[in-house]
């Protein structure tokens, strides 16, 4: 993706904690599974080149996720961290549009098929 020698900083809540970011970053009132808050967007985007960003991450939204879709707990926490970091890398689902979600989409294939062939996921 480009992004040597660059840093994020990731933190695992539970859903009290991402709710009210939720609310207070994005205006909506409930518990979500990852939250990205990019460094290289807004007024100083220059401040501090190297990190991206924060990915938060809410442990008990992804352990009823993971429940539901049967998968591991692992599977779900690290698709999610990817998630997280393709957002703090430009990529977006949910205001771009159709055509960039589905790059976004094709990238975290890209990514999980990498990863499960390394045994990460």
């Amino acid at each position: 993706m480009g992004y040597h020698d660059s840093e994020l900083s990731v933190s695992i809540v539970g859903d009290l904690s991402i709710r009210r970011l939720n609310r207070i970053y994005l205006g909506r009132d409930k518990p979500t599974n990852v939250i990205s808050f990019a460094m290289q967007e807004g007024s100083f985007p220059g401040l501090n080149p190297q990190l991206l960003g924060d990915v938060v991450i809410s442990s008990v939204t992804c352990a009823s996720e993971a429940v539901e879709a049967g998968i591991p707990f692992s599977y779900r926490l690290h698709f999610l961290l990817l998630h997280g970091i393709l957002h703090l890398a430009g990529y977006d689902h949910e205001r771009s549009g159709d055509a960039e979600a589905l790059r976004m989409e094709a990238m975290e294939r890209e990514f999980v098929d990498r990863l499960e062939m390394e045994g990460f996921m």
